[in-house]
């Protein structure tokens, strides 16, 4: 595409709209051990303060993410009991939360998702019921003690078919099933929410950013649908991609299949040095360049991942663990933590720079429309490097064809046009730059 300037163009608008406080974003931390583990005598010191969901919410943490099991019988913990502790514990501090429904009765990750032994023998029809059902009764029940989340995973790294007997990483999912039970998932939300206050956005979650825009396209030929939220988890340590990666994943998703985008687990360690026997999962063997496993490392790289989501247009980040740190209790691999040098605290306790990030200083997205003069076409397609080349559809309403999107201030963006989407190939592309606050500002005659 042959580039010019916007501003020479009367066909073609440019308005700015309000900065970051027009939508919400999310700074999480999933919390799914806590209670454990301060059972287990866990100690925190943030600024005097030693209570762990305090600690979160006063270092701005706006989010808190906890997991459910079906029937875990080998652990007293993320069952409807614990998890309604800490829905109350956050909700009390004045934060949002995020269920995680593994629908599985021990973790379900990325490599397996194993049915729960009370729904092993049921039909496919059998088993999207259950999962409706239980999906249903929980939050119902949550419902009904004014603790109903305010966002619902359906599934938890589903990188796989779930609900099997086997762990099937590689092989080839059943999509015509697979997406019945998301469809169950999805209906129990929506159902149980009908007649709530709070009606929890949906998310659909899959590990590393490689394997996302594949996951989601083949689930929405399936007819997967309902949900709002795309969620990623990004560890170096299991990922093809680098930052540049997660960021282009980020931008093409959300343009693509027009939901937002949250990377919903990481993780970075602070240390390569143990404070147990425990094995621990990350450190200098799965670093990033520019991020050294160190104290001011993991702070960088906890701000960086952040801004470059927001650059992207996703909408927040979620910590995966910041508080499992490492005490007397064993857990099945291991007296202590596998966490511990990954955690937000140091080994007596206090609380590191990461901890903090939230509060960090971001450059916000401003919202941004592009507004094409309705001249009797049919319809109108918008492309550019700011969508990883996605081609969207511009929206008709009053007298010309419009698209939004929170971009960075100040930044250039090329941008094309057409009439069809074959066109946009050989449409000219325009520069812009994003305004840094307010508007509108047209673009309709050279600037001096």
């Amino acid at each position: 595409m042959k580039t010019q300037f916007l501003a020479l163009l009367p066909a073609i608008t440019l308005l700015a709209g309000n900065p970051a406080s027009a939508r919400d974003y999310w700074f999480g931390a999933d919390l799914s051990y806590v209670n454990e583990i301060k059972a287990c005598g866990a100690k925190y010191d943030y600024k005097g303060e030693t209570d762990a969901y305090k600690i979160f919410a006063e270092s701005g943490h706006n989010l808190v993410r906890v997991r459910i099991w079906v029937d875990a019988r080998w652990t007293p913990y993320s069952d409807l009991a614990d998890v309604e502790k800490t829905i109350a514990a956050a909700k009390a501090q004045g934060q949002k939360v995020l269920l995680d429904f593994h629908y599985s009765d021990d973790w379900a990750d990325g490599g397996k998702q194993l049915v729960p032994a009370a729904w092993a023998g049921l039909t496919e029809d059998g088993q999207a019921k259950a999962l409706y059902q239980y999906t249903l009764d929980t939050l119902n029940a949550l419902k009904a003690k004014n603790l109903m989340p305010e966002m619902v995973q359906v599934g938890n790294e589903t990188n796989g078919e779930i609900l099997r007997t086997q762990p099937e990483e590689h092989v080839a999912i059943n999509w015509a099933r697979n997406a019945k039970l998301f469809n169950a998932g999805i209906k129990g939300v929506r159902d149980a929410s009908a007649d709530s206050s709070i009606k929890p956005e949906i998310m659909l979650h899959v590990a590393q950013p490689e394997n996302v825009e594949p996951w989601f396209a083949a689930a929405t030929a399936a007819g997967v649908t309902g949900y709002d939220i795309i969620g990623l988890s990004y560890y170096s340590k299991w990922s093809k991609e680098d930052f540049t990666g997660l960021a282009e994943t980020i931008r093409r998703v959300h343009y693509r299949f027009g939901k937002d985008v949250v990377v919903v687990e990481t993780g970075y360690a602070f240390t390569d040095e143990a404070a147990d026997r425990a094995n621990n999962l990350l450190g200098s063997d799965s670093a990033l360049k520019d991020y050294p496993v160190s104290i001011a490392g993991q702070a960088k790289y906890m701000h960086d991942i952040m801004q470059l989501t927001l650059d992207a247009g996703g909408i927040g980040v979620v910590y995966w663990e910041p508080a499992w740190v490492s005490t007397k209790c064993r857990t099945r691999w291991a007296q202590g933590s596998d966490w511990e040098n990954a955690a937000f605290f140091d080994y007596k306790g206090k609380a590191l720079p990461a901890l903090e990030w939230p509060k960090a200083a971001y450059i916000w997205p401003v919202e941004t429309t592009f507004a094409v003069a309705d001249h009797g076409q049919a319809a109108q397609y918008l492309t550019g490097d700011f969508t990883g080349g996605v081609t969207v559809t511009m929206q008709k309403t009053d007298g010309r064809f419009v698209y939004a999107a929170w971009l960075r201030p100040e930044t250039h963006v090329v941008v094309g046009t057409a009439e069809s989407e074959g066109a946009l190939g050989d449409a000219e592309a325009f520069d812009v730059t994003v305004p840094k606050a307010g508007g509108p500002v047209v673009l309709g005659t050279p600037q001096p």
